[in-house]
Parts: C-alpha cells; sequence; structure tokens
C-alpha cells in the first residue's frame, strides 16, 4: 500500500517542463567531468526532518499532516520505514541517514530502546537489501532527552558520560549491521552556558576520551565506516566546542584524532558561525578532512538554524566547486538535512522540496564544472598571487627567505609599492553568466 498514492515516480524531462513531480536538471546518468551526475551527488534523504518533523516552532506547535500520526510509537516507526524507502524510489535517492531515535522510539530504560532499535533495524535491513538502497551515515541524538541538559560526551555527571558512550557503542554496531559509509559525531549540547560553573579543560578532554573510545570499538568490531564530525555554532548551547571547522579541526589535531576523522559541512551551520558555506568546505579541503555535506540554507534575516531546502544556486555552484577540487566526497554525499516550511504542510510537499533541491545542485555542478574545465577561478588566482612564482616571491615560498634579506630587498624598492585590483566584481559577474548559462 503506497503512502504517497498521489505522487508518480519523478522522472528526469529537462528545462521548460511543467510537471512539478520532474527534475528539470538533475539527470542521474548524465556526464559531468567523467562521472555521473549521481556518482558526484549521493543524494540521502535525512530521515529526522523528512519523516519526524512535525512542523513545529519556537513559537507553535506542529502543522504536518501525515498519515502515520495516529499510530503507536513502534507502529509509527515501522509506517516511517515504509515511507523513507517509497519517497527514495520515487526520487531515485541512494542513500538516507538517521538518529537512533529518529528511526526507533525510545523506551522506559535503555535496554527497551536497543530493543525496539533492533526491530527496526531489522526492518531498515529488509528494505535495503529488496531496494538497493544504502546508508549514508547514521549517529546518535544526545541532545534531546532532559537526561543531556549538561551535554553527553562533556556532561558534568559522569552516569550521563557511560548512557552516551553506550548509546554512541550501540549506534557503531547498528551502523556495521546497516553497512553504514560514514559515522557521525554531532555535539548538539558540548559547549557550556558560563564559565562560571564550567570545568572546559575537563570536558574538552572527556569527549576526547569518548571519540578516542569510538574509534577503539569500531576497529575492534571491524565497523570500517569514515568517521565524520559536524560543526555547529550557537544552537543550542551559547559557546560550542565544536562551534566551526578551524575550531573542530584544531581539537581533534590537539587530541591525537585528526587521522580517524573528517568533517560533515552543514551549509546553515556555517552561516551561523558567520562564514559563508563554501569557507568552511575550503578550510576542510586544504586541510585534508572534507568528508560529506548536510545540504541546505538559512535565513539570512533570522538568528537560528531554519534548515531550508538549497535553492540559492550562487552557493550551490560555489559548494560544487570546492567538492569538485577535492575530487569529489568519497564515501560521503549530499544529505538534504533540510525540512519544508511549516505552511507546507501536505505529503506532496516533500517531494517538491526534494526536487528544487536535487535540482539545484545538479544546476551547481554543472556550473562548477565549467569553472573547472575552462579554470576561470583557477587563472584569476594564479595570475593574482604570480609575485609569488619568480625573485622575492619565490624566495619567500621556498623558505630561503630572511629577515635580513627581505630587509634588504624592501629597502631597494621604489615607493610608493603598486598594488593591482582585485577586479572582484568583474569576477561574479563572470560567475553569474556561467551559473546561468547551464
Amino acid at each position: 500500500m503506497s503512502l504517497f498514492p498521489n505522487v508518480p515516480k519523478v522522472q528526469y524531462e529537462g528545462r521548460g517542463s511543467k510537471n512539478p513531480f520532474a527534475f528539470k536538471h538533475y539527470n542521474p546518468q548524465e556526464v559531468v567531468l567523467g562521472k555521473t551526475m549521481e556518482e558526484h551527488l549521493r543524494f540521502a534523504v535525512a530521515y529526522w526532518h523528512t519523516f519526524v518533523g512535525s512542523g513545529s516552532d519556537p513559537f507553535g506547535v506542529g502543522t504536518a499532516v501525515r498519515s502515520w500520526d495516529s499510530l503507536s510509537p513502534l507502529d509509527k516507526a515501522k509506517a516511517r520505514v515504509e515511507a523513507n524507502f517509497e519517497l527514495m524510489e520515487k526520487l531515485n535517492i541512494p542513500f538516507y541517514c538517521f538518529h537512533d531515535v529518529d528511526v526507533a522510539p525510545e523506551g522506559a530504560t535503555l535496554a527497551e530502546s536497543f530493543k525496539n532499535l533492533d526491530t527496526i533495524v531489522a526492518l531498515l535491513k529488509d528494505h535495503m537489501k529488496s531496494t538497493g538502497k544504502k546508508l549514508l551515515w547514521n549517529t546518535a541524538n544526545l541532545f534531546t532527552n532532559p537526561r543531556f541538559v549538561h551535554g553527553a560526551g562533556t556532561s558534568n555527571n559522569a552516569d550521563v558520560f557511560a548512557y552516551s558512550a553506550a548509546t554512541i557503542k550501540k549506534g557503531l554496531e547498528v551502523g556495521k549491521e546497516l553497512g553504514a559509509e560514514n559515522y557521525v559525531f554531532w555535539g548538539g549540547r558540548e559547549g557550556y552556558e558560563s564559565l562560571l560553573n564550567t570545568d572546559m579543560k575537563l570536558e574538552l578532554d572527556n569527549l576526547a576520551r569518548l571519540l578516542h573510545m569510538a574509534v577503539d570499538y569500531a576497529r575492534e568490531i571491524g565497523f570500517d565506516a569514515q568517521f565524520l564530525i559536524e560543526p555547529k555554532p550557537k544552537e543550542p548551547t551559547k559557546h560550542q566546542y565544536d562551534f566551526d571547522t578551524a575550531t573542530t579541526l584544531a581539537f581533534l589535531q590537539n587530541y591525537g584524532l585528526k587521522e580517524h576523522f573528517k568533517m560533515n559541512i552543514e551549509a546553515n551551520h556555517a552561516t551561523l558561525a558567520g562564514h559563508t558555506f563554501e569557507h568552511e568546505l575550503r578550510v576542510a579541503r586544504i586541510n585534508g578532512v572534507l568528508g560529506s555535506i548536510d545540504a541546505n540554507q538559512g535565513d539570512m534575516l533570522l538568528g537560528w538554524d531554519t534548515d531550508e531546502f538549497p535553492t540559492d544556486l550562487y552557493s550551490t555552484t560555489l559548494a560544487m566547486y570546492e567538492i569538485l577540487k577535492n575530487g569529489g566526497l568519497g564515501r560521503g554525499g549530499v544529505n538534504f538535512d533540510a525540512k519544508v516550511r511549516r505552511s507546507s504542510f501536505e505529503d506532496e510537499d516533500l517531494f517538491y522540496a526534494h526536487i528544487a533541491g536535487m535540482d539545484a545542485y545538479a544546476r551547481g555542478l554543472k556550473a562548477a564544472a565549467k569553472l573547472v574545465e575552462e579554470r576561470v577561478l583557477d587563472e584569476i588566482v594564479e595570475n593574482r598571487y604570480r609575485s609569488f612564482r619568480e625573485g622575492i616571491g619565490a624566495d619567500i615560498v621556498s623558505g630561503k627567505a630572511t629577515l635580513k634579506s627581505l630587509e634588504a630587498y624592501a629597502l631597494q624598492l621604489n615607493q610608493p609599492i603598486k598594488n593591482e585590483s582585485g577586479r572582484l566584481e568583474q569576477i561574479r559577474a563572470t560567475l553569474n553568466e556561467i551559473i546561468f548559462s547551464v
């Protein structure tokens, strides 16, 4: 029985199509730079927003109308599994992602929660086998329940730390059972409200201890997924320990964890940190830790994580440019960590939203490929920094220059020093032409 009877299988119909249930730019088998769009983009459904999200916000209860809403918790969880795979099939999306409590209800005890999770995992495994769909990543929700009021790995309560460790252990076992390509660590409450009552050193040390335990246990059980950390500023903690890519990278390096982790970069988290999405991707890329992305966008007029479906072509182009320059996402993918707007409460809106996001990333991929093929930005950057390829600039880059040699050189310079325009407006105009030509 279909849970989305009014939605047909979505096909590529190309530009100009008036069919709302059709892709205008995402053609899975179209080859771009030697790989198909499907291989480049590796789209994934975010289980929590798509099937668990109710449309609630801080000022109102949920508005979403779902056929499974009236069912008991475990039956609701089973219905959501059916909905997940039907949506994936109709949209031709190969991957999905989930937190443990997204797919199975919490029980009165940890043992009961694990039992519920085992029931749903068996169902997920059966559907994956019959459909060929895969798990991009799973993770543990260590932030929603009141027990995590003071954090999980950074809690001041050792019992909470132990509970968190047990939950992660189970998550790793589930990941192995379902063949997850990655496992994500997201520190929803790993931070502090005030230094007045916080032992920052102990909290950071304990968080590192927990991550080392996870690395060791994954090795012990033979779970070879890529480990990812997802930087997130602000919400819900005023001072998050995983504020942005650079902060998280420094933490990993300080605690000897860098070789075990890459980054899962979210667009809306980047902007909440005061960065652009492409900035965060660039920082991860040049440090060799770009692993996967959460594809969404925020509302620049609102100061929280609105998790909108991505439709900004400028952003998707520059994101895909970084990903192409990275050689792709490897085992990672493009996960739609995005939710329909509160006013978009019907089932069909879930499909319209994913189609919009998939088309936006397909178009971004094509524009980014043109930037790469024609070396548009490469040539601009190479020309701008050409002074470091010869003479004193080459000495600086090679390490041959010293303060004494640079002083001697500077004393002979004609004054004033002549600079050249960065031509930024011209570059942006060129970028616009490329984006709207594909």
